[in-house]
């Protein structure tokens, strides 16, 4: 099997049997607010023109790249498609032409004509990506690899159950706006983002730990900001506080936790597997390959002037100055508060939106309306550049995690903890969307599978993302981690100490109910 980097998650994977492109990201995404890092835009796109499978993962925009799918991919090629409960990838895929699709069963090994089985694991909370995110294993008959990107798995026995892998592609770096955007003390904001790219490390290592492949290869992550608005996020000095640490950050933290089979790629490097081992080729040589890395401030001063022009380009299309921005968002959101029972009532609060200076309107989770500030408090506030809504109003964008929030283009404050809730609202502004969040928070009302942590009978999945505890699961007194996003609950009283959200189900062994052996699962240490 060969496997060649084609930049950030995005992956070419040939082997006899045929070949698959993994989700190939060129132009920038978010607003114009992330780029690829390397830049691989220097690729030779035309030898990755005609794969005989196309796999998206999920419709972040750093994995969907309509205008690359469009212009630089063949339509003949098959999709493999990840078993979503809503069409919305499926949709896109076929307004850029696509025709051909196999719909893969979450967990299910599935055997293609020509002799490759693969796998497709997909996860379906309405926090997971765009609601939806997923995994993909290949085995050629020779070699098995798993391409995680940044997908979250929860459950570890379908990746487990498809065979011993040879290579793990996986996502080490963040994804997220907190706490940069965030109106704190740099003191504060220095904490939280040390504990942020700490808990991201450590997460990634502990998949490392379970899959236990032979070699680890660092994927998806970090991006780049190149706009001068924002080019601060980027880890110029390797700092503990910032969210988005490189690919030999990773590789260095996997060897002081004794993993030494990482293998570091750049786009256009080669990956050759076989039974015996692995070949790693680069595109040039070393001086130049690893010279983003370092010589990183350089390298992304330089990058950014070759990407000047195309971001006053973008930004010049967002205003949208017919669009009466309040009348649009009341028309628009209020019926969709009417509808959304669990996350209204897991908001429980107003949020604030300051659209530029002279614009503030209320989003109420109690009263379940829209309307003008009137100077009360609120627990939630976002501030947002007035061409940024007017283009998300315009073209009546329904995920605002997928294109504003991930873009850093905002600021935020909250009284209180972390409320998942807010942002899964805003990534449910369709009725399709708004139905399908408020069911699965229905269904995972239910009364849950029990598993035994020390003296303590809890619920098996996680509150908060389903994960699966007896992997997941740190028990610290009667506290219980999840070390999946780090939430801590409180067993005696079964409450979420890390953010507002819903408590876990957990009451003590009685003698009498002394269960049977309990797997224990080994995971390393933070």
């Amino acid at each position: 099997m060969k496997v060649t980097s084609i930049g950030h998650a995005g992956y070419y994977i040939e082997t006899e049997a045929g070949s698959i492109l993994c989700d190939p990201w060129v132009n920038p995404a978010y607003f114009a607010s992330w780029f690829p890092f390397p830049d691989n835009s220097g690729l030779d796109w035309e030898r990755y023109r005609h794969p005989d499978y196309l796999y998206v993962s999920h419709l972040h925009r750093d994995h969907y790249d309509p205008d690359h799918l469009r212009e630089k991919v063949s339509r003949d090629a098959t999709v493999l498609l990840p078993d979503y409960r809503t069409n919305d990838l499926e949709n896109a895929l076929r307004g850029i032409g696509f025709q051909k699709f196999i719909t893969l069963p979450s967990g299910k090994a599935v055997d293609l004509d020509g002799g490759l089985r693969v796998m497709i694991v997909a996860l379906v909370s309405p926090s997971d990506g765009p609601i939806g995110d997923s995994a993909l294993a290949v085995d050629d008959g020779e070699v098995r690899i798993l391409n995680q990107n940044d997908a979250k798995p929860v459950d570890l026995e379908e990746l487990r159950a498809f065979g011993e892998y040879d290579a793990h592609f996986l996502q080490f770096s963040g994804a997220n706006w907190w706490p940069l955007v965030y109106d704190l003390p740099e003191r504060a904001k220095a904490a939280f983002g040390s504990t942020k790219r700490s808990n991201g490390l450590a997460r990634a290592l502990r998949y490392v730990a379970e899959i236990n492949a032979r070699y680890v290869v660092p994927s998806a992550g970090p991006p780049c900001f190149l706009d001068e608005e924002l080019f601060e996020f980027n880890d110029l000095e390797n700092s503990p506080a910032n969210p988005f640490p490189d690919h030999p950050v990773f590789v260095e933290y996997l060897r002081e936790h004794g993993c030494d089979n990482a293998l570091l790629m750049v786009p256009g490097s080669v990956l050759e597997l076989t039974r015996d081992g692995a070949r790693v080729t680069h595109p040039g040589p070393d001086e130049e390959v690893f010279r983003p890395y370092r010589d990183k401030q350089a390298y992304l001063r330089e990058y950014a002037e070759r990407k000047r022009s195309r971001i006053a380009a973008e930004k010049a299309t967002w205003p949208s100055p017919e669009v009466d921005v309040f009348a649009e968002l009341k028309e628009w959101f209020e019926p969709l508060l009417k509808t959304a029972d669990h996350i209204a009532t897991g908001v429980g609060a107003q949020l604030l939106l300051e659209v530029g200076d002279d614009l503030k309107i209320v989003i109420d989770f109690v009263d379940r309306e829209v309307r003008k500030w009137d100077g009360e408090k609120c627990r939630y506030r976002f501030k947002v550049e007035r061409p940024l809504i007017e283009r998300l109003i315009a073209e009546h964008e329904i995920d605002w995690v997928n294109s504003l929030f991930l873009s850093m283009r905002f600021q935020a404050s909250r009284i209180g903890p972390y409320n998942e809730y807010v942002y899964t609202f805003f990534k449910c502004l369709s009725p399709e969307r708004m139905a399908y969040a408020e069911k699965w928070f229905a269904q995972r009302e239910e009364d849950p599978e029990e598993i035994q942590l020390g003296d303590w009978l809890v619920q098996r999945k996680c509150p908060h993302r389903q994960a699966d505890l007896s992997y997941f699961g740190e028990l610290h007194g009667d506290t219980l981690i999840c070390t999946m996003h780090r939430y801590e609950f409180d067993l005696k009283t079964g409450r979420c100490l890390t953010a507002n959200d819903r408590p876990i189900k957990a009451r003590r062994v009685e003698p009498k109910e002394q269960p049977g052996p309990v797997e224990e699962h080994e995971v390393p240490e933070d």
